[in-house]
């Protein structure tokens, strides 16, 4: 499976990627998009909800099973990726360029704490 060496991973198959200080977006890895098979259908996190690292925050769902999202830090939501509510395909297709949520960070020092490239490949062997 890919991995984008610019981006930081949750143990739970989250990408995130930072925007600015204490600006982010995430979506879910190359591999779990793998694992869903033909994504359907993202139950997204409401603009303004709190999110707690590790604490599930959403919902995507394939033609096979739903898997939760779970939030990959401590914040809160600013906004959620739109063109995917007609087409969450675009996860399947580009999952490193189709994220599903930007957040603010309440702990950034929780983003040094997420993998690398290199050591979530390690995680999914």
């Amino acid at each position: 499976m890919k991995t984008d060496a610019s981006l930081s991973y949750s143990s739970q198959h989250l990408w995130v990627k930072q925007l600015s200080d204490n600006e982010y977006c995430a979506g879910i890895t190359d591999y779990a998009q793998d694992l869903l098979g033909d994504i359907v259908f993202i139950d997204f996190p409401k603009v303004g909800s709190t999110l707690s690292a590790g604490v599930s925050c959403g919902l995507i769902e394939s033609v096979k099973t739903g898997s939760d999202l779970h939030a990959p830090m401590d914040g809160v939501v600013s906004e959620i990726h739109e063109d995917l509510l007609n087409a969450p395909e675009q996860i399947n297709d580009h999952p490193y360029r189709a994220w599903i949520f930007k957040f603010t960070s309440s702990n950034p020092e929780q983003f040094a704490a997420l993998l690398t490239a290199e050591q979530y490949q390690q995680t999914i062997g």
